[in-house]
């Protein structure tokens, strides 16, 4: 189960640094690797606009 960003998401840029196997990566909206994620939540936890989701 991996997590992924909505629309919602402002590409700030905070939960990037925050990602512990370096799956995300920066675009329009920032995208999650589902296959590299390991649910940890870290990112979720920083985003200011809660665009973050667990599937």
């Amino acid at each position: 189960m991996a997590h992924f960003i909505t629309d919602a998401c402002i590409a700030c840029g905070s939960c990037q640094p925050e990602c512990p196997v370096d799956c995300i990566s920066e675009g329009d909206i920032y995208v999650i690797d589902a296959d590299a994620c390991t649910d940890c939540g870290a990112c979720a936890d920083v985003c200011p606009t809660d665009a973050i989701e667990a599937k």
